[in-house]
């Protein structure tokens, strides 16, 4: 089995702000779903939220802050999984529910090196 990568991204000025019961509903729907991966045996790492905030590293030690705010896409946090194929590793991804509030699961292949 290969490993990929699920990079999640959302609108960083439509981030959802509900109430807290709102929230941990949402919560819910996260730890099934990704649950539901690790019943499979495909779940190689659940991975973490990222913070808001951080720094850019360029050529010739230029560092930034970051995120920028007329930046609309945030990345929000990634998972790690294993499947046989991109396709099988994209179809994992389309149950995730950062898709129900406008985000998006970018699907990458690990390459080892």
């Amino acid at each position: 089995m290969k490993e990929f990568l699920f990079v999640f991204r959302n609108d960083y000025k439509a981030m959802p702000q509900g109430s807290p019961e709102e929230m941990q509903a949402m919560m819910k729907k996260w730890m099934d779903w990704v649950g539901g991966i690790a019943a499979q045996n495909k779940l190689v790492d659940r991975g973490n939220r990222l913070t808001s905030g951080g720094k850019v590293v360029k050529a010739n030690n230029v560092i930034t802050d970051g995120p920028y705010t007329e930046i609309k896409e945030l990345i929000g946090g990634y998972t790690l999984v294993k499947a046989d194929s991109l396709d099988e590793a994209t179809a994992l991804a389309a149950g995730c529910p950062i898709l129900e509030v406008g985000g998006n699961v970018e699907v990458r292949e690990i390459n080892p090196m």
